[in-house]
């Protein structure tokens, strides 16, 4: 399998009150097509600021990004927000749904932004949604919806331009344990059928176990 992440020797720092706060420290990971990895680690480890590096949503980066065989460091602004919109794919710990459109309208704009036809788009969406327990939920906007529910809209958004690498930055972590248990499942399941690579961070060991492997952040570092 070829890898659709691979990351080379990332740093970061943050320099506050004159003291340098080294986060990552010479970070290197790669992630095969079709695998799903879990990113483990204590809050502050770094997790999340790993994850934006290589989502490619701030700057200030040292070392190498690789995604689908593209280096994003030579990339200017413009090449990277063209990789990340057709690339890659987000799902947050609080779900960021537009609260002024429906289940399917959040699900159907990133595909009319990255170009798809509003008729697939819809088709796409109204598929997604229905594979998630949502075919009856379509026309409801977020505030309609339950934390289950809008976060499964956001698993659907996250997928909808089917991805080639899945990034999730604690994404059950505003559910109750027994709902939480259902959207992971059917985030990894909806992430393996269509064959997408993904990072999912979290702080949960059991979560981390119905990975394909595990990855611990430690000082800023991997073992």
């Amino acid at each position: 399998m070829s890898d659709v992440l691979r990351v080379a020797g990332l740093t970061r720092s943050f320099t506050q009150g004159g003291v340098t706060i080294e986060v990552l420290r010479g970070v290197d990971l790669a992630v095969a097509a079709g695998e799903i990895v879990a990113l483990l680690g204590p809050s502050g480890s770094g997790k999340s600021t790993l994850l934006q590096a290589v989502g490619l949503l701030e700057g200030g980066f040292g070392g190498s990004i690789m995604i689908a065989g593209e280096e994003a460091s030579q990339l200017d602004a413009h090449g990277r927000t063209i990789l990340r919109r057709d690339r890659l794919g987000f799902v947050y710990q609080f779900h960021h749904l537009l609260p002024d459109f429906s289940a399917a309208e959040n699900v159907v704009l990133p595909q009319l932004i990255g170009g798809v036809l509003p008729a697939e788009a819809e088709a796409r969406a109204a598929d997604l949604l229905a594979k998630l327990g949502l075919g009856h939920r379509l026309t409801h906007r977020p505030s309609q919806l339950s934390g289950g529910e809008q976060q499964r809209v956001a698993v659907a958004r996250a997928l909808a331009n089917r991805p080639a690498l899945v990034l999730a930055d604690e994404p059950t972590g505003n559910l109750d344990e027994a709902t939480a248990d259902i959207v992971l499942a059917e985030l990894l399941r909806l992430v393996r059928e269509q064959g997408s690579a993904a990072l999912i961070a979290t702080h949960n060991e059991r979560l981390a176990a119905q990975m394909d492997r595990v990855v611990r952040l430690h000082e800023g570092r991997l073992a």
